[in-house]
């Protein structure tokens, strides 16, 4: 695997931090985080988990805090893995539940929202994420999250939130400690994050995390609005928090450096943005901007903007089609073949499927992975020998994954390979 990721199981290790005299953080148990703050007579719990099992490990340790009762849950927005956990949370009472009034952005999960395509994202998200891969030789981390995380009771604890939290936001007292909820659209649009002044302390929800931003999941996402998650960056700023909590990975200590995480986030988005604008302004093609459009030096390796979540190849995508449409200019994109029919002319050109193997095992043997994905396909595509030529792929996937930084990436060609290895 990639030597940037052999280092995550350490990172991730759990631990309960304590952010201020009465606001912990629980990190590594989980895919997200989960924040509690500790009032006078009950404590808030902030984000609650993708399982029950991980939400009951949590409380465990914070019951070795404080066995004050979960007055209020408050939800930074409405993904699966910051929701699940909370019945686990209410230990059977009622506890208020605070969420967004926005829409989440993700039609899949809305309610009311019209039928999608859910068999196919559940499918993309079981690659994405490598649920059922081996850990830690298949999975070391999921890049903003630990690899070996409990998986037990999935999305099995969400409750329905008892307020909604509206466009302006609100200034709270619970349990004697004021707070702000403040919406800051960034990954979705009902992003909410929450401010406690005392102690300048900010919970931020998936706005910022150790990595460069996930502008666009494989999983299958609708478009992630670049121009405005830049612009909460400067939000974010603007409250001068001294302790920044995100979603996922650990807290930030110190004004100056949040200042500039916060700073390399905003520019790196508005960077990505730019450019692809530009390129296409300039009449290149969506592919020829997924391969030239790069962060520039003095931000890709900063560690909080490496490509271990979110990847610049695909935000240039997504940004893209987000702003334009599938169609890439070029006329020639309009109608293209089939896969099948251009495989077979493919084939034909090259003097024969043998000649096309020939050029997939020197493409390999030369560590060309995305070339010898290329031709092979063009096989599976024409018929030509298509069980063998799925058993290549599986082989190819599980070569190319070795060098993916990007964790979605990874476990995309391994769990790709796998099932077509399932299928032989």
């Amino acid at each position: 695997m990639h030597p940037e990721l052999k280092a995550h199981p350490e990172y991730f290790q759990k631990e309960i931090v304590q952010l201020a005299d009465n606001v912990y953080q629980a990190f590594g148990f989980a895919a997200s985080n989960v924040y509690m703050i500790v009032g006078d007579d009950g404590v808030i719990i902030v984000d609650t988990t993708e399982t029950t099992t991980a939400a009951a490990n949590v409380l465990a340790e914070f019951r070795k805090i404080t066995d004050l009762p979960v007055k209020t849950i408050i939800l930074t927005h409405s993904h699966r893995d910051h929701v699940s956990g909370a019945a686990v949370f209410a230990e059977g009472a009622s506890p208020d539940i605070l969420a967004s009034a926005r829409p989440s952005g993700d039609s899949l999960i809305e309610e009311g929202a019209h039928p999608r395509p859910t068999k196919a994202q559940q499918m993309r998200t079981k690659r994405q994420f490598g649920i059922g891969l081996s850990y830690p030789d298949e999975i070391v981390g999921i890049g903003v999250g630990p690899g070996d995380r409990p998986l037990k009771g999935m999305g099995a604890g969400i409750m329905e939130p008892t307020r909604k939290i509206g466009e302006e936001g609100e200034k709270i007292t619970l349990c004697g400690i004021e707070l702000e909820l403040v919406m800051a659209p960034g990954e979705t649009p009902d992003h909410m994050v929450v401010w406690y002044p005392e102690k300048k302390v900010l919970i931020s929800g998936d706005n910022f995390y150790r990595s460069f931003p996930n502008l666009y999941a494989i999983r299958g996402t609708e478009y992630r609005d670049f121009d405005t998650w830049a612009d909460t960056m400067d939000l974010l700023m603007g409250f001068g928090p001294e302790v920044l909590g995100p979603g996922h990975t650990k807290a930030v200590f110190g004004a100056d450096r949040i200042k500039e995480f916060l700073s390399d986030y905003r520019d790196g988005i508005r960077h990505i943005v730019n450019e692809t604008r530009k390129g296409m302004d300039a009449s290149q093609t969506i592919d020829e901007l997924a391969h030239s459009v790069k962060l520039p030096p003095e931000l890709a390796e900063k560690p909080h903007l490496r490509e271990y979540y979110g990847r610049v190849e695909y935000a240039v995508r997504a940004y893209f089609v987000g702003t334009m449409g599938w169609f890439d200019g070029n006329p020639t994109s309009l109608s293209p073949l089939s896969p099948k029919e251009e495989g077979e002319r493919f084939i034909r050109l090259a003097g024969g499927a043998d000649a096309v193997r020939t050029e997939v095992a020197k493409a390999r043997s030369d560590g060309d992975f995305q070339w010898a994905l290329q031709l092979n396909d063009r096989l599976i595509h024409a018929g030509e020998d298509a069980p063998a030529a799925r058993s290549a792929k599986a082989e190819i996937l599980r070569e190319h994954a070795v060098s993916q930084i990007n964790c979605p990436t990874r476990h995309y060609y391994i769990q790709s390979a796998k099932e077509l290895e399932l299928d032989a």
